[in-house]
């Protein structure tokens, strides 16, 4: 397993959701997951330490979980099947550990609370996630400059452009093609 940080969280085109990114704190890989607006606005809250006036559902959920004399251990995007992630929430209640399926933008918003770790399965980011160099940095501006920037907005149109100029690079001609389909299939549709 790998273990990854939030490293952004943007949105990727109106009406469209959310975009988080993982990064790899092993090498230089992201794992780029689409998620609900909910979830996100939790998620950016726990990145920019803003208190909430009222509790949040995670909010809620953690302070459940304290009473009872739970703990969260480790988050886990286990899978991906049909372009959609699975994640866990490992947690801990006295000596017993305990494993819940789990939607990976809830798992992370909760593991973020508790400052436990988030790790990603590797035949998950084998194929999911992107290779990103300091090249790829400075061409795309996309995981550096935007990290101070939460809620920075990027059209899909953009996002496919981007990862079909990287899958290029890698020669990672499977993937371009299926990215390029999606961008054909884009500008058909405007």
């Amino acid at each position: 397993m790998i273990q990854v940080k939030v490293t952004n969280v943007f949105l990727i085109s109106e009406g469209r959701g959310l975009m988080i990114l993982l990064r790899a704190s092993s090498d230089d890989r992201v794992l780029p997951i689409v998620i609900g607006q909910l979830e996100a606005q939790s998620i950016l809250f726990q990145i920019n330490k803003i208190p909430f006036p009222r509790p949040l559902t995670h909010d809620l959920f953690k302070s459940v979980m304290d009473k009872l004399g739970c703990n969260i251990l480790r988050t886990e995007i286990s899978d991906l099947i049909d372009e959609t992630f699975y994640g866990k929430l490992i947690m801990e209640h006295g000596n017993d550990i305990m494993e819940f399926d789990s939607r990976p933008s809830d798992a992370i918003a909760l593991a973020m609370r508790y400052d436990a770790p988030i790790f990603v399965h590797e035949k998950v980011m084998d194929k999911a996630g992107m290779v990103v160099t300091d090249e790829t940095d400075e061409e795309f501006n996309l995981f550096t400059q935007n990290e101070d920037e939460p809620g920075h907005e990027m059209t899909t149109l953009e996002v496919l452009q981007r990862q079909l100029t990287i899958a290029i690079k890698e020669e990672r001609y499977e993937d371009a093609a299926r990215i390029r389909d999606e961008i054909n299939k884009l500008d058909k549709s405007n």
